[in-house]
């Protein structure tokens, strides 16, 4: 007999497993989308953070939004890696705002290019980044549907 101690994460042998219909975001191909929201984090974080210390009054809407995308890649990251319907849902909540986010910002910078005289990470659908702030959230909502909690009748 086993004891609990030498159980398989994701298996049924996992207590955790149980809790989460053994569906699991932070692993396999989830891991790497992790690791890019955590790279996001970062990223957004110190260019966020360096541009409101050193020249907010040059374009305060950019940096301001660059610190709230940087805010929902933190939220992402930490949701994403954690387990549980709850953590699910603000997975679900943050990707989807990440998403509105791009298409709003990326829409209004192109067409209203005086408010971000700077560009933000969401700025021209994160063009400055490869798109990925475009792509990312796609990609993220499709990994969340495929890996929803199942529906205990």
């Amino acid at each position: 007999m086993k004891d609990q101690h030498s159980a398989v994460p994701g298996t049924a042998q996992d207590p955790a497993a149980n809790v989460t219909g053994g569906n699991t975001r932070n692993t396999g191909p989830g891991r790497l989308l992790i690791a890019v929201y955590a790279v996001f984090a970062i990223s957004a974080s110190a260019r966020a953070g360096y541009q409101i210390l050193t020249k907010f009054s040059e374009a305060p809407l950019a940096y301001l939004l660059s610190a709230f995308a940087a805010l929902v890649y933190l939220i992402a990251t930490v949701s994403l890696a954690r387990a549980g319907s709850t953590w699910f849902k603000v997975s679900v909540a943050a990707v989807l705002v990440e998403l509105v986010g791009v298409v709003v910002v990326g829409g209004l910078s192109l067409f209203d290019p005086v408010q971000f005289p700077h560009e933000t990470v969401w700025s021209l659908f994160g063009r400055g980044y490869a798109f990925i702030p475009l792509l990312l959230p796609i990609l993220g909502l499709v990994w969340l549907y495929r890996r929803r909690p199942s529906r205990k009748s």
